[in-house]
This record gives C-alpha cells, sequence and structure tokens, in this order.
C-alpha cells in the first residue's frame, strides 16, 4: 500500500512565476518556498517539473513556516545607458 493511500489530501494554491531566459527556457519558481525553481524548454514541461519541485519543498516545510506572498508588481525607472 502507498504511502498516500491512506492519508486525507488536502487542496493547495501556489503562486508561480514563469520568465523566460536569453536562451529561450523557461524558467518557473514558487514565492512561496525560497529556492523553489526548475526549468524547461517548454511551459508545460515547465510547469511539470514546477509541480514535483514544490511537492519536494512542501514536504521539507509547510507553507505555514515559509513566505508569505503579498503580491507582484512592477516598477518603472528610467536608466542611462
Amino acid at each position: 500500500m502507498a504511502k498516500n493511500e491512506n492519508m486525507e489530501q488536502k487542496k493547495y494554491h501556489f503562486p508561480m512565476l514563469i520568465e523566460q531566459d536569453e536562451d529561450n527556457i523557461y524558467v518557473g519558481s514558487c514565492p512561496v518556498f525560497n529556492g523553489c525553481h526548475s526549468s524547461g524548454k517548454s511551459i508545460d514541461e515547465a510547469m511539470k517539473k514546477m509541480h514535483e519541485v514544490i511537492k519536494m519543498c512542501f514536504e521539507d516545510r509547510k507553507p505555514g513556516n515559509s513566505n508569505h506572498l503579498i503580491g507582484f508588481g512592477e516598477i518603472e525607472m528610467r536608466i542611462a545607458v
């Protein structure tokens, strides 16, 4: 019998940020957990990998003991180049 078969499951919603780097690799991160990052050649691949990484981070550190997402924003700046 698998470990999770008799355990009650609770649904969680975690924020995720996806960016595309200069090599066209999709990089995902979950700001709820420090160091929770993954990447893939497609958004789907990055999402699948993030799912596994979030599960590992969750097992190591429950969300109540982790960062609390306040929100995402944007800052406008003028920089001399």
